[in-house]
């Protein structure tokens, strides 16, 4: 499970070129209106978003367990496993701007997100720590690609607790991006537009997931048939 908390907190990282776009509007506007408690309001904002990333990566964390109670553990996980460091090569290649397949699993969260938005308006002018907690629960559910792929590796953690911490990982590697992001949201913008920063971000993303496939004994046993059969 360490290890893929690891490459969570890494894709989170790497990944805030990304995170600054869906949600550095709203740590821009926390920036505005927060004047001298703008560490608080940043904190509870990212503490209520990275809770609902907890929960929903122990929803996985279960259902993944679930599946794999249902047939040959050693296969299914195998599965699951590859599955989900395939989804972080993807999230990869969004980042870079190479590739939008990661964006089609955002349309898997619309209907949900569709219940929650209302709530939104009730956390709206972000005036005071609790609905700065608010607004980040509610902010942790929107639709995005970069957190749907991480779930699956929340789902092959090992239960509730692992995939809750795995997909905290996640979110705290997402913080340096976002907290900057409230500070000086135009010039992160700006400097996330930048081909090289995400193609740079991106790429690295790619590798941690490249590492993970790696680590699976048949696949490791392909690539070193493959590259026998090359030579």
């Amino acid at each position: 499970m360490e290890g893929l908390a690891a490459a969570a907190l890494v894709a989170g990282l790497l990944g805030g070129v990304h995170c600054v776009g869906m949600c550095g509007g709203v740590a821009g506007a926390l920036a505005a209106g927060s004047r001298g408690s703008l560490p608080r309001r940043l904190a509870a904002f990212n503490l209520g978003r990275i809770g609902s990333y907890a929960i929903a990566g122990a929803l996985a964390g279960a259902i993944g367990g679930i599946v794999q109670a249902a047939g040959p553990e050693s296969v299914l996980r195998t599965v699951l496993f590859v599955a989900a460091q395939v989804m972080v090569v993807l999230i990869g290649l969004y980042v870079a701007g190479l590739s939008g397949a990661i964006v089609r699993f955002e349309r898997l969260g619309a209907a949900l997100w569709r219940r929650i938005e209302p709530l939104r308006r009730r956390f709206f002018p972000v005036d005071s720590d609790p609905r700065a907690l608010g607004a980040g629960m509610v902010w942790g559910w929107i639709p995005c690609g970069l957190v749907y792929g991480m779930l699956p590796l929340a789902a092959v953690a090992g239960g509730p607790i692992q995939g809750a911490a795995v997909m905290a990982a996640f979110g705290v590697g997402t913080l340096p991006g976002l907290v900057l992001a409230g500070a000086a949201a135009r010039g992160l913008a700006s400097a996330r537009r930048e081909p090289w920063v995400r193609r740079l971000a991106g790429f690295a993303i790619v590798a941690v997931g490249l590492v993970g496939l790696a680590r699976v004994p048949q696949v490791s046993e392909l690539i070193a048939a493959g590259w026998h059969c090359i030579a």
